[in-house]
Protein backbone atom coordinates (compact mmCIF):
# COMPACT_ATOMS: atom_id res chain seq x y z
CA UNK A 1 0.00 0.00 0.00
CA UNK A 2 1.32 3.46 -0.90
CA UNK A 3 1.98 5.65 2.14
CA UNK A 4 -0.56 8.32 3.03
CA UNK A 5 1.95 11.11 2.47
CA UNK A 6 2.66 9.95 -1.08
CA UNK A 7 -1.05 9.71 -1.87
CA UNK A 8 -1.27 13.43 -1.21
CA UNK A 9 0.13 14.07 -4.71
CA UNK A 10 -2.76 12.42 -6.60
CA UNK A 11 -5.27 14.00 -4.21
CA UNK A 12 -3.81 17.48 -4.63
CA UNK A 13 -3.57 16.96 -8.39
CA UNK A 14 -7.23 15.95 -8.56
CA UNK A 15 -8.37 19.01 -6.61
CA UNK A 16 -6.21 21.46 -8.56
CA UNK A 17 -7.22 20.07 -11.96
CA UNK A 18 -10.88 20.06 -10.93
CA UNK A 19 -10.66 23.76 -10.08
CA UNK A 20 -8.79 24.58 -13.30
CA UNK A 21 -11.13 22.49 -15.44
CA UNK A 22 -14.06 24.30 -13.85
CA UNK A 23 -12.93 27.69 -15.17
CA UNK A 24 -15.85 28.65 -17.49
CA UNK A 25 -13.80 29.88 -20.44
CA UNK A 26 -16.77 30.10 -22.80
CA UNK A 27 -18.87 32.02 -20.28
CA UNK A 28 -16.09 34.56 -19.68
CA UNK A 29 -15.37 34.99 -23.40
CA UNK A 30 -19.00 35.63 -24.34
CA UNK A 31 -19.41 38.05 -21.42
CA UNK A 32 -16.36 39.96 -22.67
CA UNK A 33 -17.41 39.78 -26.34
CA UNK A 34 -21.04 40.94 -26.13
CA UNK A 35 -22.08 40.96 -22.48
CA UNK A 36 -24.44 38.01 -22.91
CA UNK A 37 -24.77 34.70 -21.05
CA UNK A 38 -23.53 31.77 -23.15
CA UNK A 39 -25.99 29.44 -21.39
CA UNK A 40 -28.92 31.40 -22.85
CA UNK A 41 -27.99 30.29 -26.36
CA UNK A 42 -27.87 27.11 -28.41
CA UNK A 43 -27.37 23.96 -26.38
CA UNK A 44 -27.01 25.90 -23.12
CA UNK A 45 -23.54 24.45 -22.59
CA UNK A 46 -20.42 26.35 -21.54
CA UNK A 47 -18.35 25.25 -24.51
CA UNK A 48 -16.63 26.52 -27.64
CA UNK A 49 -19.40 25.68 -30.10
CA UNK A 50 -21.89 27.55 -27.97
CA UNK A 51 -19.56 30.56 -28.10
CA UNK A 52 -19.99 30.43 -31.88
CA UNK A 53 -23.77 30.26 -31.49
CA UNK A 54 -23.75 33.10 -28.95
CA UNK A 55 -21.47 35.51 -30.83
CA UNK A 56 -21.82 34.41 -34.44
CA UNK A 57 -18.02 34.55 -34.64
CA UNK A 58 -15.58 31.77 -35.47
CA UNK A 59 -12.82 33.95 -34.00
CA UNK A 60 -14.29 33.67 -30.51
CA UNK A 61 -14.98 29.98 -31.13
CA UNK A 62 -11.26 29.37 -31.79
CA UNK A 63 -10.27 31.30 -28.67
CA UNK A 64 -12.73 29.32 -26.54
CA UNK A 65 -11.56 26.04 -28.09
CA UNK A 66 -7.92 26.82 -27.32
CA UNK A 67 -8.82 27.81 -23.75
CA UNK A 68 -10.77 24.58 -23.20
CA UNK A 69 -7.96 22.46 -24.66
CA UNK A 70 -5.44 24.15 -22.36
CA UNK A 71 -7.62 23.26 -19.37
CA UNK A 72 -6.77 19.65 -20.17
CA UNK A 73 -3.17 20.14 -21.31
CA UNK A 74 -1.89 22.15 -18.33
CA UNK A 75 -2.91 19.92 -15.38
CA UNK A 76 -1.78 16.69 -17.07
CA UNK A 77 1.55 18.25 -18.06
CA UNK A 78 2.12 19.51 -14.51
CA UNK A 79 1.15 16.10 -13.08
CA UNK A 80 3.68 14.36 -15.33
CA UNK A 81 6.40 16.77 -14.24
CA UNK A 82 5.56 16.32 -10.55
CA UNK A 83 5.53 12.54 -11.05
CA UNK A 84 9.11 12.71 -12.34
CA UNK A 85 8.24 12.39 -16.03
CA UNK A 86 9.20 15.92 -17.07
CA UNK A 87 12.03 14.69 -19.29
CA UNK A 88 9.56 12.42 -21.10
CA UNK A 89 6.67 14.87 -21.18
CA UNK A 90 5.75 14.20 -24.81
CA UNK A 91 6.03 10.42 -24.59
CA UNK A 92 2.82 8.43 -24.06
CA UNK A 93 2.44 8.02 -20.31
CA UNK A 94 2.51 4.22 -20.41
CA UNK A 95 5.87 4.35 -22.22
CA UNK A 96 7.29 7.17 -20.10
CA UNK A 97 6.59 5.12 -16.98
CA UNK A 98 8.56 2.16 -18.27
CA UNK A 99 11.56 2.84 -16.03
CA UNK A 100 9.47 3.28 -12.87
CA UNK A 101 8.55 0.32 -10.72
CA UNK A 102 6.28 -0.47 -7.79
CA UNK A 103 4.98 2.37 -5.67
CA UNK A 104 6.59 5.08 -7.80
CA UNK A 105 4.88 3.83 -10.97
CA UNK A 106 1.51 3.47 -9.22
CA UNK A 107 1.61 6.97 -7.78
CA UNK A 108 2.71 8.47 -11.10
CA UNK A 109 -0.25 6.78 -12.80
CA UNK A 110 -2.64 7.98 -10.10
CA UNK A 111 -1.39 11.56 -10.35
CA UNK A 112 -1.71 11.72 -14.14
CA UNK A 113 -5.09 9.97 -14.16
CA UNK A 114 -6.32 12.32 -11.42
CA UNK A 115 -5.23 15.34 -13.46
CA UNK A 116 -7.02 14.16 -16.60
CA UNK A 117 -10.17 13.09 -14.77
CA UNK A 118 -10.29 16.27 -12.67
CA UNK A 119 -10.00 18.53 -15.71
CA UNK A 120 -12.71 16.63 -17.58
CA UNK A 121 -15.17 16.47 -14.70
CA UNK A 122 -14.45 20.09 -13.80
CA UNK A 123 -15.34 21.24 -17.31
CA UNK A 124 -18.47 19.10 -17.45
CA UNK A 125 -19.66 20.15 -13.99
CA UNK A 126 -18.09 23.54 -13.34
CA UNK A 127 -17.83 24.52 -9.70
CA UNK A 128 -17.42 28.19 -10.64
CA UNK A 129 -20.54 28.12 -12.83
CA UNK A 130 -22.46 26.57 -9.94
CA UNK A 131 -21.48 29.57 -7.83
CA UNK A 132 -22.33 32.04 -10.62
CA UNK A 133 -25.72 30.48 -11.48
CA UNK A 134 -26.47 29.31 -7.93
CA UNK A 135 -27.28 25.82 -9.16
CA UNK A 136 -25.19 22.73 -9.85
CA UNK A 137 -25.74 21.16 -13.26
CA UNK A 138 -23.83 19.83 -16.23
CA UNK A 139 -22.04 22.67 -17.98
CA UNK A 140 -20.13 20.98 -20.80
CA UNK A 141 -19.45 17.81 -22.75
CA UNK A 142 -15.69 17.58 -22.27
CA UNK A 143 -14.46 16.94 -25.81
CA UNK A 144 -11.98 19.83 -26.08
CA UNK A 145 -10.76 19.58 -22.48
CA UNK A 146 -10.60 15.79 -22.65
CA UNK A 147 -8.75 16.05 -25.97
CA UNK A 148 -6.21 18.40 -24.41
CA UNK A 149 -5.66 15.99 -21.53
CA UNK A 150 -5.25 13.11 -23.99
CA UNK A 151 -2.74 15.06 -26.06
CA UNK A 152 -0.31 15.10 -23.14
CA UNK A 153 -1.36 11.76 -21.66
CA UNK A 154 -0.95 9.80 -24.91
CA UNK A 155 -0.89 11.68 -28.21
CA UNK A 156 -1.65 8.45 -30.09
CA UNK A 157 -5.06 8.20 -28.42
CA UNK A 158 -5.68 11.87 -29.15
CA UNK A 159 -4.94 11.42 -32.86
CA UNK A 160 -7.23 8.38 -33.05
CA UNK A 161 -10.10 10.21 -31.35
CA UNK A 162 -9.76 13.34 -33.52
CA UNK A 163 -9.45 11.43 -36.81
CA UNK A 164 -12.44 9.17 -36.13
CA UNK A 165 -14.55 12.03 -34.80
CA UNK A 166 -13.90 14.33 -37.77
CA UNK A 167 -14.31 11.51 -40.28
CA UNK A 168 -17.67 10.58 -38.76
CA UNK A 169 -18.87 14.19 -38.93
CA UNK A 170 -17.73 14.46 -42.57
CA UNK A 171 -19.53 11.25 -43.52
CA UNK A 172 -22.76 11.64 -41.55
CA UNK A 173 -23.03 15.47 -41.46
CA UNK A 174 -24.02 15.20 -37.80
CA UNK A 175 -21.75 16.72 -35.18
CA UNK A 176 -23.36 14.59 -32.49
CA UNK A 177 -22.44 11.41 -34.35
CA UNK A 178 -18.81 12.49 -34.53
CA UNK A 179 -18.71 13.44 -30.86
CA UNK A 180 -20.08 10.08 -29.74
CA UNK A 181 -17.80 8.21 -32.16
CA UNK A 182 -14.83 10.06 -30.66
CA UNK A 183 -15.83 9.07 -27.12
CA UNK A 184 -16.23 5.40 -28.09
CA UNK A 185 -12.93 5.41 -29.99
CA UNK A 186 -10.91 6.16 -26.86
CA UNK A 187 -11.12 2.75 -25.13
CA UNK A 188 -11.03 0.94 -28.48
CA UNK A 189 -7.78 2.69 -29.42
CA UNK A 190 -6.35 1.78 -26.02
CA UNK A 191 -7.16 -1.89 -26.69
CA UNK A 192 -5.59 -1.72 -30.16
CA UNK A 193 -2.41 -0.23 -28.70
CA UNK A 194 -2.42 -3.03 -26.09
CA UNK A 195 -2.20 -0.47 -23.33
CA UNK A 196 -2.85 -1.72 -19.80
CA UNK A 197 -4.53 1.58 -18.88
CA UNK A 198 -7.68 0.64 -20.81
CA UNK A 199 -9.92 0.76 -17.68
CA UNK A 200 -9.02 4.44 -17.31
CA UNK A 201 -9.68 5.22 -20.99
CA UNK A 202 -12.96 3.30 -20.80
CA UNK A 203 -14.03 5.40 -17.83
CA UNK A 204 -13.04 8.64 -19.58
CA UNK A 205 -14.94 7.62 -22.71
CA UNK A 206 -18.01 6.77 -20.63
CA UNK A 207 -17.91 10.18 -18.91
CA UNK A 208 -17.85 11.96 -22.29
CA UNK A 209 -20.55 9.69 -23.74
CA UNK A 210 -22.78 10.25 -20.69
CA UNK A 211 -22.69 13.98 -21.41
CA UNK A 212 -23.89 13.27 -24.97
CA UNK A 213 -26.37 10.48 -24.23
CA UNK A 214 -29.59 12.49 -24.25
CA UNK A 215 -28.80 14.25 -27.52
CA UNK A 216 -27.47 11.01 -29.06
CA UNK A 217 -30.80 9.33 -28.41
CA UNK A 218 -32.40 12.33 -30.08
CA UNK A 219 -30.13 11.77 -33.08
CA UNK A 220 -31.25 8.14 -33.36
CA UNK A 221 -34.86 9.37 -33.30
CA UNK A 222 -34.22 11.89 -36.06
CA UNK A 223 -34.45 14.96 -33.79
CA UNK A 224 -30.86 16.20 -34.12
CA UNK A 225 -30.11 18.87 -36.79
CA UNK A 226 -27.19 18.46 -39.17
CA UNK A 227 -24.08 20.49 -38.35
CA UNK A 228 -25.74 22.37 -35.51
CA UNK A 229 -23.63 25.55 -35.46
CA UNK A 230 -26.15 28.41 -35.17
CA UNK A 231 -28.31 29.52 -32.26
CA UNK A 232 -31.88 28.16 -32.07
CA UNK A 233 -31.16 25.40 -34.62
CA UNK A 234 -31.47 22.42 -32.34
CA UNK A 235 -32.20 20.99 -28.89
CA UNK A 236 -30.59 22.04 -25.67
CA UNK A 237 -28.57 19.58 -23.66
Amino acid sequence: MPSLSLLLLPAATLLASLLLGSVPSAYLIVRAANGEDVTDHGSGNVGAMNVRRSTGSWKWFVLAMVADVLKGVIPVAIAKVLAGLGAKLFLPTTLALGALKGEAALLAYLAVWAAAAGALVGHNYSIWMALIKKEFRRTGKGLATGGGALLVYDWRLCVAVVVVGLATIAITRYMMAGQVAAALTLPVASFVLRSHDWPFTLLMGMVVYAAHHQRFIGLLRGKEPELYVNDQMGPRG
